[in-house]
């Protein structure tokens, strides 16, 4: 019986453990209102925490006194040319005009006019109102829409354009240049979030490196975000942090536009999709941490915890902070004093630095990574024969 324990144990001890995930101890900031639960779930199961921070919601179309009175227009006086550019918008367009009871006069309206859509999700939900649209760009791309339309010639004509929340740079003026009529159709409106609370927890984050990166779908929240931080009166030290530390990444390049305007750097994918937004982060986050060969390990600190050898571990936030002050500097001695200043909120007492790193070495689960030099301070165990030049140093 006792042999078949040891065994057990011995089985258990040998157990590989679970696999990383490209996520695994990295924060993301997800700033969208639409579609926020589908990213944060598939951020979620790659391993992120995620924090929610809408930085703008949506009006209820029923309720936007400004959609109806541009439908009611529309009706009035016929234009020649719609534009569609989103499925959800185009359905939500068709579903409160019904509701105001001019849902029937739409459909005869836009079954008279050239309907044009910008990609096969568009294309669908046109097809499933009973109507047909003329053309479609194989592309997706607002710009091809735009060719063919100064191809074709829009002098005189009237346009209707299905607005989707994102400036469109370029669009209406290069129509109104080509002697077009625009007329706006705002699907969905953008306002400041009811509760700003998570906004600003968000932005606190930001500034204080705790997150590893912010998202963003749409122009709208990238600039209601700066808007916030300069209402707080820290807006430069939010763009230091986005510009340096916490990557952000945009699931288009139209969504990138306030932020480039303020020279910070994007990342997006090729495809504008959550998909791939998520595959640059899974990418991109793992990229940027450097692997560490510490007392035969391999150390990767990420975000809020460790990776030691391939096993995720982690760490309370005290024991993080003295974590990056000795990886800023591995093999080398990093004073009590100087590991206290990194501790946030320790004051003086440098008997915070002991409890904080007993804390850190239980966290890890190998105290041997760290080594105490008596009277002078602590060290990464870095292998000896390791490239000092490679991980930094004095």
């Amino acid at each position: 019986m006792h042999e078949q324990q040891q065994e057990h144990g011995a089985q258990e001890r040998t157990e590989p453990a679970p696999a990383v995930r490209p996520l695994d101890g990295f924060t993301v900031g997800v700033t969208a209102a639409r579609r926020a639960e589908e990213l944060g779930a598939l951020l979620e199961r790659r391993g992120a925490q995620v924090l929610h921070a809408p930085a703008l919601r949506i009006v209820p179309l029923p309720d936007d006194t400004e959609l109806l009175a541009v439908t009611r227009d529309l009706l009035g006086h016929p234009p020649d040319i719609v534009v569609a550019t989103t499925a959800i918008g185009f359905r939500g367009w068709v579903e409160a005009a019904e509701g105001w009871g001019l849902g029937e006069a739409l459909l005869d309206r836009l079954a008279g006019v050239e309907l044009l859509a910008r990609g096969p999700k568009v294309r669908g939900a046109i097809r499933a109102a009973g109507l047909s649209e003329k053309w479609s760009p194989a592309s997706e791309s607002m710009a091809e829409v735009l060719d063919r339309l100064l191809a074709e010639g829009v002098a005189g004509r009237r346009v209707a354009l299905q607005l989707h929340g994102e400036p469109l740079p370029g669009f209406v003026e290069a129509l109104r240049a080509g002697g077009a009529e625009v007329v706006g159709v705002p699907v969905y409106r953008w306002m400041p979030p009811e509760d700003i609370g998570p906004v600003d927890r968000l932005l606190d984050a930001v500034a204080a490196r705790a997150l590893d990166a912010v998202t963003f779908t749409s122009a709208p929240a990238a600039a209601s975000l700066l808007r916030r931080a300069g209402e707080r009166g820290m807006r430069e030290e939010v763009l230091a942090a986005l510009r340096r530390e916490v990557l952000v990444v945009c699931v288009g390049p139209v969504t990138a536009l306030p932020l480039q305007a303020e020279d910070l750097p994007t990342l997006q994918p090729e495809r504008f999709r959550l998909g791939p937004l998520v595959q640059v982060l899974c990418r991109e986050l793992p990229s940027r941490v450097r692997p560490l060969p510490v007392a035969g390990r391999r150390l990767e600190i990420r975000g809020h915890a460790a990776v030691v050898d391939g096993a995720l571990r982690p760490v309370p936030p005290a024991g993080m902070a003295l974590l990056r002050a000795l990886a800023r500097r591995p093999g080398w001695v990093v004073s009590r004093a100087e590991l206290l200043r990194a501790l946030p909120g320790a004051g003086r007492d440098e008997h915070a630095v002991e409890t904080a790193m007993a804390r850190l070495r239980v966290a890890l689960g190998a105290p041997q990574l760290i080594q105490t030099v008596v009277k002078r301070g602590y060290r990464l165990s870095l292998d000896p024969h390791a490239d000092t030049d490679k991980y930094g140093g004095e």
